[in-house]
């Protein structure tokens, strides 16, 4: 059997060494004669499964310790609630910096529950010739008394990833669900980290929240306890039951990484395998990518064929020859790519001689 290569944006394909892991675990785990999904998370096991995993993402991410890291539920979305709730007060003020469609989502759900709060939101991606870019203005003389400053570095839907730090006098909350451990970044600059885990990180479901401490000082909405920083901090993540099996893979994600290098070889990996998919699209008049160059996403590459009444076509040649999942949001159309850490430059290059070989035959 020809290898299979899974592009899909969400869930994602995970390392194989550690599905193999999880699998030969999955019924008998570290010889307990059951699964890790099937002990109490309160038990003294489970707690080093708990505390391993984010001692791990502390190093890889190198997390001053100033820094909560919490393990919650809800995947990304659901910290769309739970920072406004966390963060905004009753009478507070945000602002949304919108580049794509998962901005504009968390910018809406903040105002849904902002009640006498203020969100303010401003589009940053423009359009010039078919081409989407952003552009931050200078943020640091505004006169504006935010809370915090929102934005989403990574666009999954529409392949726009923005590289350059947010300076602005606020605290800076990030919404890092899909290129979360693929680059290296300095956590002191942001106030707030969240990332839904089922991209680079292990299953759907989980979240990861790696908040200041400070922010945790500031007065809240009313919230449901589920979604409430300060509770789920004094509780180590275990207010409730947590998603335990999905942290426990986390758990071993984190291990892969750091047997891999750690962030820094992600981030030089995930820079080659990019470059070499956008070659390929740029080499051929019939595929197009619509981002300009300085904003396209190394997670999540999108692209349309010149042809686009071969596109269910291109799908099933694809999908025969083991490469997954690349049909394009509906919300954008065309094709995507996503390339997340678990993606091996075998992968990419599986893809790029596939797509050579389809724009050749449809010359």
């Amino acid at each position: 059997m020809s290898a299979i290569y899974n592009f899909c944006a969400g869930p994602a394909m995970l390392p194989t060494a550690v599905m193999h892991k999880a699998q030969k675990e999955f019924v008998d785990w570290q010889g307990h004669g059951v699964s890790v999904m099937e002990i109490s998370h309160r038990s003294k096991d489970y707690m080093a499964v708990a505390a391993k995993a984010e001692q791990r993402l502390r190093e890889l991410m190198a997390i001053p310790d100033n820094y909560h890291v919490l393990f919650m539920h809800g995947g990304g979305r659901g910290q769309f609630s739970a920072v406004a709730s966390n963060l905004l007060g009753s009478h507070g003020r945000a602002l949304y910096l919108v580049s794509g469609q998962w901005s504009k989502a968390a910018a809406e759900e903040a105002q849904k529950i902002a009640g006498h709060a203020q969100i303010d939101v401003v589009d940053i991606c423009v359009e010039d010739d078919g081409i989407r870019h952003v552009e931050l203005s200078p943020l640091s003389g505004a006169a504006e008394d935010y809370r915090y400053l929102h934005y989403c570095p990574n666009e999954t839907v529409d392949g726009i990833e923005i590289f350059e730090n947010i300076d602005c006098p606020w605290p800076v909350v990030a919404d890092m669900s899909s290129n979360i451990l693929s680059r290296e970044i300095d956590v002191s600059r942001f106030g707030l980290i969240y990332a839904g885990a089922q991209k680079n990180i292990g299953p759907s479901g989980l979240a990861i929240v790696i908040v200041r401490q400070d922010l945790l000082s500031l007065p809240s909405l009313t919230q449901a306890s589920i979604l409430d920083y300060r509770l789920a901090r004094d509780n180590d993540s275990m207010f409730n039951t947590p998603p335990t099996f999905a942290w426990y893979l986390a758990g071993e994600v984190f291990a892969w990484l750091q047997e891999h290098g750690g962030v820094s070889a992600m981030d030089l990996n995930n820079i080659h395998k990019a470059k070499l998919l956008y070659h390929c699209i740029d080499s051929h008049p019939f595929y197009r990518n619509n981002v300009a160059k300085e904003n396209r996403s190394r997670m999540n590459v999108t692209f349309h064929l010149a042809d686009e009444s071969l596109n269910g076509e291109f799908l099933a040649q694809a999908e025969a020859r083991g490469l997954l999942a690349l049909k394009g949001h509906r919300i954008v159309g065309g094709m995507r790519a996503s390339i997340y850490n678990a993606m091996p430059y075998e992968g990419v290059q599986a893809l790029v001689n596939f797509m050579t070989e389809f724009a050749e035959q449809h010359a």
